[in-house]
């Protein structure tokens, strides 16, 4: 019996957070969404569909689960209205309802479906708190034209949060390259290494700043960007300067690692103070 289980979805972070424990001593659960493979060696998951998420709680709490976390990737996954037990079924018009008002509006809604089975929903920094950094230089310096850049990012990513749209934003001179939505990170930054070299009004002023941040009023247990290896080598790819996050509130899913790749191209990486 262990007393934590990970909700996982795609990504690096449901194996992060298992060896965070397993460093520790404990052991975990780990749920995987049907259609939404946990890349985690070693364990093996309790699969699950949303249409019988009550029977996936019950078994929880039979286990002796008192503690979960959210980690990891997901999309909205289709519903089978055949499939849905007569518990689950009860869950649905509340689902559908905070779905109807947003993503944010969503997660919410299942921690408390959650914390209605009596479990403690925690964030990833519960489990990992050196995944999620405070304020400081991990890499490199950033000039005074990056700060100035990273500010209006800033701006820019709280203003899309209000809006329940993505959670990142590349800023060059002051000038918004690109900003994050439903295609993700990958997708942007492939657009601004397409792009950057001819909108940056000054080919030798100022590179661009890539930053993220979580959405002002999301739930901070569950959903915090994330930010890995792969993302510095990206920002590199599209001719950035650096990448600047919002200090403790942002996922590095391989903190040594990124630090590596970032000095290996110059790039700095910047725990911001909000």
């Amino acid at each position: 019996m262990s007393g934590t289980a990970i909700i996982a979805g795609e990504g690096g972070l449901p194996a992060r957070l298992v060896a965070a424990l397993a460093e520790r001593g404990e052991t975990c659960i780990l749920a995987e969404l049907d259609g939404f493979p946990a890349d985690v060696s070693g364990v093996t998951p309790i699969r699950f569909r949303i249409e019988r998420l009550a029977l996936l709680l019950d078994d929880l709490a039979a286990r002796g689960v008192t503690r979960v976390v959210f980690a990891g990737a997901i999309r909205r996954p289709r519903l089978d209205p055949e499939l849905f037990d007569p518990r689950t079924a009860t869950l649905v018009p509340r689902l559908l309802a905070a779905i109807g008002e947003g993503d944010d509006a969503a997660l919410r809604e299942v921690i408390a479906i959650f914390e209605d089975w009596e479990f403690e929903v925690v964030g990833a920094e519960t489990l990992a708190p050196d995944l999620v950094p405070g304020a400081g230089l991990l890499a490199g310096t950033p000039g005074e034209a990056d700060r100035r850049d990273a500010a209006r990012a800033a701006e820019i990513v709280a203003g899309l949060g209000a809006l329940d749209l993505g959670q990142g934003a590349v800023v060059a001179q002051g000038l918004c390259l690109a900003v994050e939505t439903l295609p993700g990170t990958d997708a942007m930054l492939a657009f601004v290494a397409l792009h950057a070299p001819r909108l940056r009004p000054d080919p030798a002023g100022a590179r661009g700043v890539f930053y993220k941040a979580p959405k002002p009023s999301q739930d901070r247990r569950v959903d915090l960007p994330t930010l890995g290896p792969d993302t510095v080598r990206a920002a590199a790819a599209a001719g950035l300067a650096g990448i600047a996050w919002e200090a403790s509130g942002v996922i590095l899913l391989d903190p040594a690692a990124m630090v590596e790749a970032a000095r290996a191209a110059g790039l700095f990486l910047w725990a911001r103070e909000r």
